[in-house]
């Protein structure tokens, strides 16, 4: 992480305080000044304010929000409050949100101060699927029962053209539940994808909820939180 990150974590400074102690030269690692606040540093490195102790990261904290609709997915309020309202921690500045949901879209976020973890959690070359409940404008044709709408399945699976992108989506998977419902299995996140993908077939998303992430279930009520287990943090491949 950044230098002037790791300050923050491992002691009670604000993000200036800790880069005026880098610039005039008071942060040693492993031995030597260091007056960059973005020089990268790792955890086995050895790393002490001046006339001080080596100094020791706070544990990484990973969280389960359940996101209600018109809220936004910042560590600040705007045109709508901020998610973190909902989250009574300290040190609130130094997390962040793995894989941001739209204002109007509710359900799983992911919250941590670990970069890497959260990294691996949205990048595509890694093939994490989040699974989202998808609410349609017009019904889709055909059946409940069985095989509903093939063509439209393979259209998902084989990837969509999206105006003003040059790759093909990734494929997705299409779960029908109801005429106007579908689960939506992606393994990406471009900018508003299902919207723009169900717009490219011809239909309009009505609202959105994301109900999974890798092998992340949300299981609780709107506006609550709470850490992550052991088990649903190593379940994110960290490579």
């Amino acid at each position: 992480m950044r230098l002037d990150k790791f300050l923050c974590k491992s002691t009670q400074l604000t993000r200036h305080e800790a880069c005026e102690l880098i610039l005039a030269g008071k942060v040693l690692v492993n031995g030597e000044s260091v007056v960059s606040p973005s020089a990268q540093v790792h955890e086995n490195n050895h790393i002490r304010l001046e006339g001080g102790q080596r100094l020791t990261a706070r544990a990484s904290r990973y969280i389960m929000l359940h996101k209600p609709a018109d809220t936004l997915s910042s560590n600040v309020d705007g045109d709508h409050p901020s998610v973190f309202n909902f989250i009574n921690l300290e040190h609130t500045s130094e997390l962040h949100i793995a894989g941001r949901l739209d204002a109007d879209t509710t359900g799983l976020l992911l919250i941590t101060d670990d970069g890497r973890w959260s990294f691996n959690v949205f990048n595509p070359k890694y093939h994490c699927e989040k699974v989202y409940r998808v609410y349609l404008r017009d019904s889709i044709e055909g059946e409940i029962a069985g095989e509903i709408d093939a063509e439209l399945k393979a259209r998902f699976k084989q990837g969509l053209d999206l105006q003003g992108e040059q790759a093909l989506t990734l494929p997705a998977k299409l779960e029908f539940v109801s005429p106007k419902e579908v689960l939506l299995t992606i393994t990406e996140g471009r900018y508003h994808q299902m919207k723009r993908m169900f717009a490219r077939v011809g239909n309009r998303v009505n609202a959105l909820h994301r109900e999974q992430v890798g092998k992340i279930k949300l299981d609780m009520p709107v506006g609550q939180w709470r850490y992550l287990t052991r088990e649903e943090i190593d379940s994110i491949p960290q490579y």
